[in-house]
């Protein structure tokens, strides 16, 4: 049985039609109709009724879908484990980073990389936690580092926790509140706060400890996925910077930018995980760069 005419039908039954499906798997529509022929005729029996402009799954092709979706992934990962062997066995490195996760790894992974891996590809994706789960299921991305907390549990996922980082609230060392002993909440409100998305966990952490005013909703007025942009506006006017301190690490060591002694502290922490599908084979280029992760994904 051939995997691609298992792979056109499929690409039927998800979109419900014939030019759509044709446009996804890069074929004529009339080529599309043949290789969905040919499989009706091997297997004996109609999988597609087409009524007019409808196209429903026969019984009989709604139980070759259910069957066909477990070949056709064994499939590729067979794909994918040959093109790995074809590479000595280190594969590559497709990943997701959060925005967190981002801001602190990107830049030394690829140095480090450049250096100690030079063989491998690597390519490093951004973007918001819903698209990069869809990714990864769609095998696009090997393994994401993301929050945490905005990754619902679900049957085909594996979460592994990379532990917890301390966040606080970070301005330029110039700022009004960078040179007093004692910061109260209510005095960052005079100035804009920059922030990422935050999850619901962690708003809701921020109003037990400040109250209403600290709501996400009510108090961050710059709101932006990547970090090091956040951080870069901070250091240049008077906005203060809601986040992981270790972000602004270097800003910090430079003295350009200062954590805010802000009276409580922040209880609320950043938590990430290294997100897999289950069951999905690992490559050793992947395993390197989960240790590579470990090291660099801390305080």
């Amino acid at each position: 049985m051939n995997i691609k005419h298992l792979r056109h039908l499929l690409a039927i039954a998800e979109t419900g039609s014939f030019s759509r499906a044709a446009d996804r798997t890069y074929i004529t529509q009339s080529a599309l109709s043949r290789s969905i022929q040919s499989l009706e005729e091997e297997l004996g029996g109609a999988l597609i009724d087409r009524i007019g402009k409808k196209n429903e799954l026969t019984p009989l092709g709604h139980e070759v879908v259910a069957q066909a979706q477990g070949l056709v992934l064994a499939a590729e990962e067979l794909r994918r484990r040959a093109i790995r062997f074809s590479l000595g066995g280190k594969g590559e490195i497709r990943v997701g980073l959060g925005s967190g996760p981002g801001a602190m790894l990107m830049t030394p992974l690829l140095q480090e990389a450049t250096i100690s891996m030079p063989d491998v590809r690597v390519s490093l994706w951004r973007g918001s936690t819903e698209l990069q789960l869809l990714q990864l299921r769609s095998r696009e991305l090997e393994a994401l580092v993301i929050d945490a907390r905005r990754v619902s549990p679900a049957p085909d996922l594996s979460l592994e926790p990379l532990g917890e980082m301390r966040t606080g609230f970070i301005a330029a060392s110039s700022h009004p509140l960078a040179k007093k002993r004692k910061v109260k909440f209510e005095e960052l409100l005079d100035f804009p706060i920059a922030s990422t998305p935050l999850s619901a966990d962690v708003a809701r952490l921020l109003v037990e400890q400040y109250g209403a005013k600290a709501d996400p909703q009510l108090m961050i007025t710059l709101r932006c996925e990547d970090i090091k942009s956040l951080i870069d506006t901070v250091a240049k006017t008077n906005a203060i910077y809601l986040g992981i301190v270790a972000a602004a690490r270097d800003g910090i060591e430079a003295a350009s930018l200062s954590e805010l002694a802000i009276s409580p502290q922040v209880a609320a922490t950043a938590r990430f995980a290294y997100v897999t599908l289950r069951g999905r084979t690992e490559a050793p280029a992947m395993r390197w760069f989960r240790e590579f992760v470990s090291v660099h994904l801390r305080d």
